[in-house]
């Protein structure tokens, strides 16, 4: 399993092409071969780069899926919609395909943040605002999704 570590600014081209950060290059270099999944994000206006051994992983759970609920079918075609697959370049640039700049709505300033076994990518504005506004919940959060009995991971 992938574990990306860092939030990193960093600008975003007119063609949407960003510089991956040196940090970043250097965790995701096993992975640059295979190429990566860029997404919508299901809960936040940002984006979700999976590398792609992370993606098939994923898709492997989707698949299991009835897909003759309706439920289901509707969940993978909204889960999927406007799904890329990309690559860094030679010189360490990612291209963000327009449709989903416009989704995320990025500007020119940008964050990208580590979540685990992704990275996400984030107008920078939107990034400090979904940030600062969810500060005061944390540690309710925190407790309520960590504070149980069955994890014994961190203290």
């Amino acid at each position: 399993m992938v574990n990306l570590i860092g939030t990193y600014e960093c600008k975003v081209d007119t063609k949407g092409r960003l510089m991956v950060p040196s940090a970043f290059k250097k965790q995701l270099a096993p992975m640059l071969q295979e190429g990566f999944v860029l997404k919508r994000a299901v809960f936040q206006s940002c984006l979700e780069l999976y590398p792609m051994d992370e993606w098939n992983k994923l898709m492997l759970k989707m698949n299991g899926l009835n897909r003759f609920k309706k439920r289901n079918n509707d969940f993978i075609r909204r889960f999927t919609a406007g799904v890329k697959t990309v690559e860094v370049d030679s010189n360490g640039r990612l291209l963000i395909p327009k449709d989903l700049i416009g989704f995320a709505q990025i500007e020119k300033e940008i964050v990208l943040s580590s979540a685990i076994n992704i990275i996400e990518i984030w107008d920078k504005e939107k990034y400090e605002n979904t940030i600062e506004a969810s500060a005061d919940d944390f540690a309710d959060l925190a407790e309520e999704v960590m504070g149980n009995d069955e994890f014994d991971g961190i203290s």
